[in-house]
């Protein structure tokens, strides 16, 4: 007897559950279409310049038009950077270990 009723509370609380469900999302609105992506006209990507050397391979960074980011890789040893840091035009020096081990993002948020 206490299975049955279990088992027939068990089933109304299905039905119930599924009816209130069906309800509930019947009367849902359509979603909005999505708008048309934004176009500035500008790169977002850096322009990368490669030039391959007899000994080294250098790769220069630049966004609109600036030097930011210098990659040497020579053709025994590690890779190693120099990068503008505070925008002043310096290049400072940074080896490879050095850049993975400290990765701090360095987005462009304004400029004028």
């Amino acid at each position: 007897m206490k299975r049955r009723m279990t088992l027939a509370l068990l089933s109304l609380f299905i039905i119930f559950a599924a009816t209130a469900q069906e309800e509930e999302f019947a009367d849902a609105p359509e979603p909005p279409d999505l708008p048309d992506p934004v176009v500035s006209g500008q790169p977002i990507e850096p322009e990368i310049t490669i030039i391959r050397k007899e000994k080294e391979t250098i790769q220069e960074y630049r966004l609109n038009g600036r030097l930011y980011m210098v990659k040497i890789t020579p053709v025994v040893g590690k890779p190693y950077y120099l990068m503008d840091r505070n925008g002043d035009g310096t290049m400072e020096y940074r080896i490879m270990e050095d850049y993975e081990r400290e990765r701090v993002p360095q987005w462009v948020l304004f400029s004028w």
